[in-house]
C-alpha cells in the first residue's frame, strides 16, 4: 500500500503525523507530507488516513487503485 497526501486539500492538522510519525511530517509550510512510505503497514497508514479530517491522505494499492478515500 502506498500513501500520498494532496496537498491541495491539506489544513495542517497534523492527524497523521500524529498517528505515523515514521511515514508522515509537516513540512516548512506547515503541511504534510510522506518522509518514509515504506514505514507503516497497511493498518498504520489506513489508520493515519482515515483520521484525516479532511480525507488528504490518499491510499492506493499496489496496482495503483485508489482504494481510500
Amino acid at each position: 500500500m502506498r500513501a500520498t497526501v494532496d496537498r491541495d486539500l491539506c489544513i495542517g492538522a497534523a492527524m497523521c503525523v500524529a498517528t505515523a510519525p515514521e511515514v508522515f511530517e509537516l513540512d516548512d509550510e506547515g503541511l504534510s507530507r510522506v518522509v518514509d512510505e515504506d514505514a507503516g503497514d497497511e493498518e498504520v497508514l489506513r489508520q493515519a488516513a482515515e483520521g484525516c479530517p479532511v480525507q488528504a491522505v490518499i491510499l492506493e494499492d499496489d496496482e495503483g487503485n485508489q482504494v481510500y478515500p
